[in-house]
């Protein structure tokens, strides 16, 4: 994930409307006033534990030694193991078709860990432990979220593979020069360059200055890369069919490269094909933030969506929010989008009517909260969006924290209403008027007062980390948006 989600959430609390007429759903015009208790609660740092360990061993468990870079280990040591079995198996160097299928594979898997559905199948199976399973392994399948580090650990592998068949396929035109291993070779060398330059762009830093530009380069040069490894397929079926002498379409078709590409190219192919213009229903909350709603389908809560005004250029990933009608029942969704760039303020200053959509809605972060039996959740501005979402679920027991300058007048009546709905006693900390509250003290205050079993926390990247580490080095479970995946 690039950037953290910005977006809000609305919920029509039914039974309550029924007892009390005076309370009216949030899809009515009407709305009444709900106003947060007064915050009774201090930070009191004495409180706060030790945190364990020295500094060194903090650092390494909770910094460098992430549950994405674990992963990543964890796919490049299970390629380093392929290596030394394929040296094994020609005790000496690997065969060329070896090397190749290994490359092709890595690239399917990591195609795969972006594509929606998959991503799907792989937060239900981990969120499906109940609770009845002990804390310590609960809180492991909560880092779910990381699966990113299987995308990049498989593309990282997928460039080294393929340097190595490049160097291998060298080797052989060398001893061996005909036509077709030399449009083989030049293809490859093509290919190392573009795999290289992907590589390098993919970098966290340099994503993070130049976003647009990586978004659109790695999608254009995926592509590319997509249509040359098809045509480099068939060439290097045609060169390794007359070693084998067998012919080239029996070769191909038993060659794992094609059914590996085959799955890659479906995945792309499936995304894209689900790409469509959608109407766009604009309300302007303040000249901070507008929520959009869309009428094109019914979206369940615990779903993020894409959206875009240039489809081949940029898209940007928000929570939705599912709507209601009158009689309670979800018939459409919205996003809230605040004020945090270019492509936003835009939005807010001039609302579009039409917007493109891609894919199918994705499970987030906030999904793995049903793991626990009771958490503490919290956000910093617009990050409140997320977590209505979840809210609106009413899956799991919570207290919210929600710390943000204005809270009525920048996101309304209604996503107050929204949180107290969830939490009458949560926390909406106006830093207008008190200041910038000390997050991990009230935080791990409000862990003690209702022990629960986690936190999840949507903030800008810089307090994500410190809540995080502050729980974590405390023993608490603690989760927050990743901004390198």
């Amino acid at each position: 994930m690039s950037s953290p989600l910005r977006l809000d959430l609305e919920r029509n609390i039914r039974d309550e409307a029924a007892v009390d007429p005076s309370s009216q759903s949030f899809s009515s015009s009407e709305e009444s006033i709900v106003k947060p208790k007064p915050i009774t609660l201090e930070a009191n740092p004495d409180l706060l534990p030790e945190k364990t360990g020295n500094k060194t061993t903090r650092y390494l468990n909770f910094n460098f030694f992430s549950a994405y870079r674990k992963l990543f280990s964890v796919i490049f040591a299970a390629n380093l193991a392929a290596l030394v079995a394929f040296c094994v198996k020609t005790k000496g160097l690997p065969k060329a078709a070896d090397v190749a299928s290994a490359c092709s594979a890595n690239i399917m898997v990591s195609i795969l860990f972006r594509q929606e559905n998959m991503v799907n199948i792989v937060y239900e199976i981990a969120v499906a432990v109940p609770h009845s399973f002990p804390l310590w392994f609960r809180r492991r399948m909560a880092k779910v979220f990381h699966y990113g580090g299987v995308h990049s650990g498989c593309g990282t592998a997928a460039v080294v593979w393929f340097i190595l068949y490049t160097a291998l396929i060298t080797k052989n035109f060398i001893r061996v020069r005909d036509g077709d291993s030399l449009a083989n070779l030049i293809m490859s060398y093509i290919l190392v360059t573009l795999l290289c330059t992907i590589l390098a762009a993919a970098h966290p830093k340099f994503r993070v200055m130049f976003h647009d530009y990586f978004e659109a380069g790695h999608r254009f040069a995926g592509w590319t890369a997509l249509i040359i490894f098809w045509t480099h397929n068939v060439l290097d079926a045609r060169v390794e069919a007359k070693i084998e002498g067998v012919s080239w379409g029996m070769y191909i078709v038993r060659s794992p490269n094609f059914w590996c590409f085959c799955v890659s190219t479906s995945c792309t192919l499936l995304s894209w094909s689900r790409l469509r213009p959608r109407d766009v229903y604009p309300e302007v909350l303040s000249d901070h933030a507008i929520r959009l709603h869309f009428k094109y389908m019914p979206m369940q809560p615990f779903y993020g969506l894409k959206i875009s005004t240039r489809p081949l250029l940029e898209w940007h990933a928000f929570a939705t929010i599912p709507d209601e009608d009158e009689n309670g029942k979800i018939n459409g969704f919205s996003v809230v989008v605040s004020n945090a760039g270019d492509w936003t303020r835009e939005t807010i200053m001039n609302p579009p009517k039409k917007l493109w959509t891609r894919g199918y809605p994705l499970h987030g972060l906030l999904y793995t909260s049903r793991l626990f039996k009771q958490i503490v959740v919290v956000a910093t501005g617009s990050g409140i969006g997320p977590c209505l979402s979840l809210l609106y679920a009413d899956v799991t027991p919570r207290r919210v924290f929600w710390s943000t300058p204005a809270p009525e007048q920048t996101y309304g009546k209604k996503i107050i209403k929204a949180v107290l709905k969830a939490d009458p006693d949560a926390i909406i900390w106006n830093t207008r008027e008190k200041g910038r509250p000390d997050m991990v003290a009230l935080t791990y205050q409000l862990v003690l007062e209702s022990k629960a079993e986690a936190v999840f926390i949507i903030s800008n990247p810089k307090l994500t980390k410190k809540v995080v580490y502050g729980m974590e080095t405390r023993g608490i479970p603690a989760y927050g948006a990743i901004f390198d995946s």
